[in-house]
């Protein structure tokens, strides 16, 4: 093959790869910072290509902030066990995520514990030990 065929077999490729690699970046999360929230269930969004659990989160004072915590589509959270009907509006968690750089309220999901005292990690397929599972 000619190096200039190679070369613009390559250069295409970067272009189709680089938009899904930026989109599955977690630069706008902390790498390493957590936060663990406790709040009641608003909506569960059990869609692709990111679920979006939101949760109402009161303060002290009355009011209230709604956050947003960010996990892997239906299926993975299907293999790691865990359902839309896990979390219907109303229901009490406590959830620990990596928090948005810029503060505002939203984090990736790395674990929720149910009031009833289930916990669930997106991260992890059903069984394993890790998981979480009750």
């Amino acid at each position: 093959m000619k190096i200039a065929t190679v070369m613009a077999r390559a250069a295409a490729a970067l272009l189709v790869l680089a938009p899904a690699y930026g989109h599955h970046s977690a630069s706008m999360f902390e790498p390493v910072k957590t936060v663990t929230l406790t709040g009641v269930v608003k909506e569960f969004q059990y869609t692709n290509p990111h679920s979006w659990l939101i949760v109402y989160v009161p303060k002290p004072d009355g009011t209230g902030t709604v956050w947003g915590f960010e996990a892997e589509g239906p299926s993975t959270l299907l293999r790691a066990g865990i359902r839309k009907s896990d979390f219907a509006p109303g229901t009490k968690l406590t959830i620990t995520g990596h928090p948005m750089r810029d503060g505002r309220p939203a984090a990736t999901w790395i674990k929720a514990v149910r009031g009833d005292g289930k916990a669930f990690d997106p991260h992890v397929k059903e069984g394993d030990q890790a998981g979480g599972n009750n």
